[in-house]
């Protein structure tokens, strides 16, 4: 049961309708997914939507590799509103869709590029111990610099963000959207 479904437009006070339509008219160009229940704090979701539009529209790391990171956390938390949309994203910016089934059946792909070896690596750890060992560091600084790892990490960090409030809202998948198990 949804918690925090979409606020009706004639409800919105003056900061929900400008945080909104700030999405809107965004490189998003649409209202949906974590920004419904984020809503009910405009000034919080402002702040994060500007995270999130610098992470997944600017940044360092190819479409492939964020789009990789995101579906491995969607899929760690099992948060499937992130999992439906960013999936046809993944499958679109070339992520392999043997790599995504694996994902979705909680296990570590096959046949990873290196890039996909040190974002696993990375997240893996990352998302398992809280930290990195230097062997995943210096792997994830040859394929990224220093910038990719900071921004792969804050990837890491801003989605986990999105899934505990989705998780929270219980704000249901797109229709229609693939769901892991």
């Amino acid at each position: 049961m949804d918690r925090m479904p979409p606020l009706p437009d004639l409800d919105l006070n003056e900061s929900q309708a400008a945080a909104k339509a700030a999405i809107i008219n965004g490189p998003r160009g649409r209202f949906e997914g974590p920004f419904i229940p984020l809503l009910r704090s405009p000034d919080l979701m402002g702040r994060l939507e500007k995270v999130g539009e610098y992470l997944r529209f600017g940044g360092g790391l190819t479409a492939r590799i964020r789009e990789f990171a995101i579906l491995i956390v969607a899929r760690k938390l099992t948060q499937q509103t992130e999992w439906g949309i960013h999936k046809p994203i993944a499958l679109k910016a070339g992520l392999q869709a043997a790599i995504i089934d694996a994902i979705a059946e909680g296990r570590r792909p096959t046949n990873l590029q290196n890039d996909e070896q040190a974002t696993w690596d990375v997240l893996h750890e990352l998302q398992n111990n809280g930290k990195v060992s230097d062997a995943t560091y210096n792997t994830a600084k040859s394929q990224f610099g220093e910038d990719g790892i900071i921004d792969l990490t804050a990837l890491c960090g801003y989605y986990t963000l999105l899934a505990y409030v989705l998780n929270v809202a219980q704000t249901p998948p797109p229709p229609g959207a693939d769901q892991v198990p």
